[in-house]
């Protein structure tokens, strides 16, 4: 094997030149003294190749082989050139003996070709018995040279016995020399490794290789998040990536004994059209991984966001309306990982018709012939497969293309890898047509809204391009990111996961996540809008304007098609325009202030919307990715859900709130026990509106501490308590109120280092402030051990009882390096004045910082601002922050002059957390 010809190969380096300059260099200094200078000029033909490789990539930024054969083919030069140094005149020897031989080996990617900028130089150095002292010196003094260049050089040095020997026993050993190349020195012992490779080691061991290759690659998929739809991605090891490519390579090789890719279209294990996929695929993931190296200047194979922009720019991607650059990019890359997973299930289950002793397809046959098989519906059914019975079954009909899945979502069967194939291979015979078929729009809502395993069957109709076919508007949104930190996944695959969600739900499979949706679901008059409405809520994400508006004009169009009435239609419309609705309330609203449950029933009408909504809000938050749900969330949708549901069924009778009191008293003295007296105790001291906004058991903690803090005249108390039900802990600061008292409390939570997620703060008929704080580390969990909840507090006393200097301590505190500082929220602060009766609400959005919400609250106190209540929520980078506030004198904020000062001063405080201005405050 041997590298593919490299155009105007001399420009990267001239071999005979370098050689030249090098003889040169050592006649007139000698080898000894004209070292250094031999290495520097060694160090210049690598500088200069790298140079013109990386401005070839520039130019035609695509060309992921050209430039991976660039690259070996520059260090394959360096390296015999330093070969021929090193043994003629370093160590030369006059009359080698038959055992002064040594075959220079390029092993694993450098063996391939495929190398970026600063890939490992992979060598292995064979000799054909145990090393003389010759050969040592010689491998030595040729890595040497090769670590002076500041060459990543992972090397071997065995005899020909040894190497067969540990490659029987040793997967990496046998994986590099399956891809060994030979690249300079004794062609004899080259040829006899090879011949000894393929003779001894490899026959009678191809099923353990297939095995043991399998058996890494699952669990090298595990380690990186195992899916191909991660938003930073692992461009060499990830799901999806070059080496899983590598892996199908390496099996074809081993098995059939190709020598490129291309051969594996002769072996059957690839159709032309699938090996052309292969290869652009593996092109474009190779350039990727060449512009990582070339922008980090090291070794960086993840696609982390700070490099996501640069990568696009340097590969011409450009903004189109709807879609940045960067999301257009990703989309390519989701679209090349997903074609390398359809190639890896092709693949493998061409070799297992291929090695198995008798093919799952030909059992299929033989146990059709002899009856223990069935037919449904003209489909071959056996042992839990179901396959098309011949090639151009799809061809005959293509509704069929649908049919299969629905059978096999319906029976609970696998559709035959080959099916898959054929599907894929016919895919593009469905048409308009074939879309406004009843028959075929009737199969598929049978799969969507199947009973048995809808998540798993769609996933086999999207890999097979046949979900994109039919719902053309699901194409659109295929292998789409969202270039942001919240979003875990592309659009496509974030909505089959919501579907999964529902169903599971559906099942009972979730009852201990989500008590609430596992309730509701069964009460459902319209179920299949449900589903529908969770395949849409994102369908119009990268068209530019409100993808919740866009898609709801979707839904108008699809409904009807799909076979739903218009009553039908209307409802998922109506989901799909207001699929945030319910988790924009919940998070950024004050639930306990009536206003808010009274807007948000305006628009939602009646129960079953409620219930739709509700359980739509919760999967597609579940589906967003690990640790975006948690218990704090679902306890806020609980909250509004139970209220709105009151509302929906008292209407607007006043005594609901007096009732809602009442019986929240009687449970909060059910839960103090002997302590019970403290609700009538402490009747005067606390509104209505605190019985309201505080759950039971945060109630339950704050009398009793209200009423020890009276008991010993304190003028300030402060609790710290894990919360776990909420996932958080509950802080609790009573006190004497006084301004400015929030703005210190954040602080001090910041300098101990939390996060305030929900504060909601009181003032109670005698002056005392009751605050009660939501907090959690920076990773989003609690504070629980007795250390940290003792740092909380020492914190919070010490900033109130100005032992601490807030403004300089925040300064100095040295602020991490942040993700989110990869993106950039233009800051924007809006006001409300019809959100609540009482109180105007200051909703800031900004980019998530160390210490915004001290910067937030104390611009607010300095503009003589009284809050009520605060409600933080972040989205990845993101931070959403409401804020219930009025003026001194309890009034709203109303007048433009004010609204402005008030905008400006926030706008400013955002402005000075931003890194540049932190680092020079600082």
């Amino acid at each position: 094997m041997s590298l593919p010809k490299i155009p105007k190969q001399r420009k990267i380096i001239d071999r005979r030149a370098l050689a030249a300059d090098v003889a040169s260099i050592i006649e007139e200094k000698g080898a000894q003294a004209g070292r250094q200078q031999v290495v520097q000029r060694l160090r210049e033909a690598l500088e200069a190749g790298r140079a013109e490789l990386a401005k070839r990539l520039s130019k035609r930024p695509g060309t992921g082989h050209v430039h991976a054969h660039g690259q070996a083919f520059l260090i394959d030069q360096l390296i015999r050139v330093i070969h021929d140094h090193v043994i003629t005149d370093v160590y030369p020897v006059g009359n080698r003996s038959s055992g002064e031989r040594i075959a220079l080996l390029a092993v694993g990617g450098y063996g391939r070709g495929e190398m970026a900028p600063f890939s490992d130089v992979d060598l292995a150095f064979i000799t054909p018995d145990k090393p003389t002292s010759w050969c040592e010196q010689v491998i030595e003094a040729i890595l040497y040279y090769l670590w002076d260049l500041n060459l990543q050089v992972g090397h071997s040095s065995r005899s020909l016995a040894e190497s067969a020997r540990m490659a029987k026993s040793d997967l990496t050993i046998r994986t590099a020399l399956l891809e060994a190349r030979f690249l300079w020195g004794d062609q004899d012992v080259y040829d006899a490794a090879r011949e000894q490779f393929w003779g001894d080691v490899v026959p009678g061991s191809q099923s353990t290789f297939i095995q043991e290759k399998l058996e890494e690659r699952n669990g090298r998929h595990r380690r990186m998040g195992d899916s191909r739809y991660v938003v930073e991605p692992n461009v060499k090891d990830g799901k999806g990536g070059l080496r899983d490519l590598q892996t199908l390579y390496w099996i074809g090789k081993y098995v059939h004994r190709v020598h490129s890719a291309a051969e594996l279209v002769d072996k059957g294990l690839f159709t032309q059209k699938e090996y052309r996929s292969f290869r652009r695929a593996e092109s474009f993931l190779l350039a990727v991984r060449a512009h990582l190296h070339t922008i980090a200047k090291r070794g960086e194979d993840r696609l982390t966001f700070d490099l996501q922009r640069e990568v696009a720019d340097r590969m011409n991607y450009a903004d189109r309306p709807g879609k940045s650059a960067v999301e257009r990019f990703m989309q390519m890359y989701f679209l090349q990982a997903k074609h390398v997973g359809h190639l890896t299930g092709v693949f493998l289950s061409q070799l297992e018709e291929q090695t198995a002793e008798k093919s799952r397809f030909a059992e299929l046959l033989t146990a059709m012939r002899k009856g223990r098989a069935k037919k449904v519906d003209g489909y071959l059914v056996h042992d839990g497969t179901i396959a098309a019975p011949k090639d151009d079954w799809f061809a005959a009909d293509p509704v069929r293309l649908i049919e299969v899945f629905a059978i096999a979502e319906r029976e609970g069967l696998e559709v035959h890898p080959q099916t898959i194939r054929i599907a894929r291979r016919d895919a593009a015979l469905i048409t308009a047509e074939t879309r406004k078929d009843e028959r075929a729009n009737a199969l598929f809502m049978e799969v969507l809204a199947g009973r048995s395993d809808p998540e798993t069957v769609l996933r086999w109709m999207n890999e097979a391009g046949v979900f994109g076919r039919f719902v053309p508007d699901f194409g659109k949104v295929n292998a789409q990111m969202q270039f942001d930190m919240y979003h875990h996944y592309t659009v496509d695959e974030h909505t089959i996961r919501a579907i999964g969600l529902l169903s599971e739900i559906e099942r009972g499979k979730l009852l201990e996540d989500h008590p609430l949706a596992s309730d509701l679901l069964p009460k459902l008059v319209n179920r299949r809008v449900l589903y529908v409405a969770t395949l849409l809520h994102d369908i119009a994400k990268g068209r530019g304007g409100d993808h919740s508006v866009l898609g709801a004009d979707v839904a108008n169009k699809l409904c009807p098609r799909l076979g739903m009435d218009s009553k039908e239609t209307e409802l998922v419309s109506w989901l799909v325009r207001y699929h945030l609705w319910m988790s924009a309330f919940a998070f950024k609203r004050d639930l306990s202030d009536p206003k808010t449950i009274t807007d948000f029933v305006t628009e939602v009408h009646s129960l079953e919307r409620l219930r739709l909504l509700t359980i739509l809000t919760i999967v597609d938050i579940r589906a967003v990715g690990p640790g975006v749900w948690n218990s704090w969330k679902r306890q806020l949708l609980a909250d509004l859900f139970e209220a709105a549901q009151e509302r929906l069924r008292l209407g607007h009778k006043t005594h609901g709130r007096a009732e809602r009191v009442a019986a929240k008293k009687e449970r909060v003295a059910d839960m103090l026990g002997e302590r019970a007296h403290l609700v009538e105790d402490l009747s005067d001291a606390f509104n209505d509106s605190y019985w309201i906004a505080e759950p039971e058991d945060v109630i339950a903690i704050n009398l009793p501490h209200y009423q020890a803090a009276n008991d010993m005249n304190h003028s300030l108390s402060i609790h710290t308590e894990y919360y776990p039900s909420l996932g958080a802990t509950l802080v609790t600061v009573i006190g004497d109120d006084h301004p400015g008292l929030f703005y210190r409390i954040a602080g001090a939570i910041t300098l101990a280092g939390g996060n305030i997620i929900d504060a909601r703060i009181h003032t109670n008929r005698v002056g005392k402030a009751v605050d009660n704080l939501l907090v959690q580390d920076p990773m989003g969990k609690p504070f629980s051990e007795a250390q940290q909840l003792g740092r909380l507090k020492k914190s919070i006393k010490d900033a109130l009882a100005d032992r601490i200097d807030m403004v300089p301590s925040l300064a100095k505190r040295p602020l991490k390096q942040m993700r989110a500082e990869n993106f950039r929220i233009a800051p924007q602060v809006d006001f409300d004045n019809d959100a609540s009766n009482r109180f105007t609400v200051i909703e800031v959005n900004a980019t998530d910082r160390p210490a915004l919400l001290n910067r937030l609250t104390r611009a607010m106190f300095e503009q003589s601002l009284l809050i009520n209540s605060a409600h933080i929520t972040h989205y990845g980078e993101r931070a959403v922050d409401a804020f219930y506030v009025t003026d001194l004198l309890g009034t709203k904020l109303e007048s433009p002059d004010r609204l402005a000062k008030v905008e400006q001063a926030l706008l400013d405080a955002i402005a000075a957390g931003e890194p540049e201005a932190a680092s020079k405050a600082a």
